[in-house]
């Protein structure tokens, strides 16, 4: 028989979300609220998962258009582009800009699809209650929390372009339909890692050692 596992949760306590005070609530199955901010605790978020999931399946439908939908037009008087992120890449690419392309590519393509499949994965793990690489997948999450806000690339770069040509008559640059559904990706892919409650990573593991 293996020891215990001794867990805040075990012991009745809940950390609180908007300070992180630790507290012991009178009776946490009703609404619970945190001495020092009277924010609500709770000992684990409500609905984690199905919230998560939900935000999680609508980002991955939006994906699709984000990356095939037209994200940025730019005009001038000899020339008229519409470009996707992809194409964008391209031609950053063939113009010689290596590294903005390189960047492009990875902060607009590889992080929200890294971010989606993550959370994809640490939804299934704790959904079959797996106890392994428990550690790991906390840092997986983590990693999650930390590139969300460098996935706004693309947007940053279209409105700031916008802002400065529009400045002259002899040019314009335009944000296309892609530029939203893009943004829409971002945040709700933001949205669904502050959903995702990562104690519940631990839970099966207090599970194993009550046996």
């Amino acid at each position: 028989m293996s020891r215990p596992m001794l867990t805040a949760a075990a012991l009745g306590l809940c950390s609180c979300q908007a300070c992180g005070l630790v507290s012991r609530p009178a009776d946490i199955h009703e609404t619970a609220r945190c001495p020092r901010c009277n924010a609500r605790v709770s000992i684990r978020k409500p609905d984690s998962i199905r919230r998560c999931w939900a935000l999680v399946i609508a980002a991955y439908i939006l994906y699709l258009p984000a990356n095939l939908l037209t994200i940025m037009e730019t005009g001038s008087l000899i020339d008229y582009r519409q470009d996707t992120i992809m194409s964008g890449v391209v031609h950053l690419w063939k113009s010689g800009s290596w590294g903005i392309s390189a960047i492009v590519f990875i902060a607009s393509i590889v992080v929200p699809l890294f971010k989606l499949m993550a959370l994809t994965f640490l939804l299934v793990t704790v959904q079959l209650r797996t106890t392994w690489w428990p550690v790991q997948r906390a840092k997986l999450y983590r990693m999650v929390e930390l590139v969300g806000r460098w996935s706004m690339l693309d947007i940053y770069v279209v409105t700031i372009l916008a802002a400065l040509v529009q400045m002259s008559s002899l040019a314009t640059v335009r944000a296309g339909s892609g530029a939203i559904a893009f943004g829409s990706v971002v945040v709700l892919t933001m949205f669904a890692a502050m959903e995702f409650d990562p104690r519940l990573i631990w839970d099966p593991l207090r599970k194993e050692s009550d046996i």
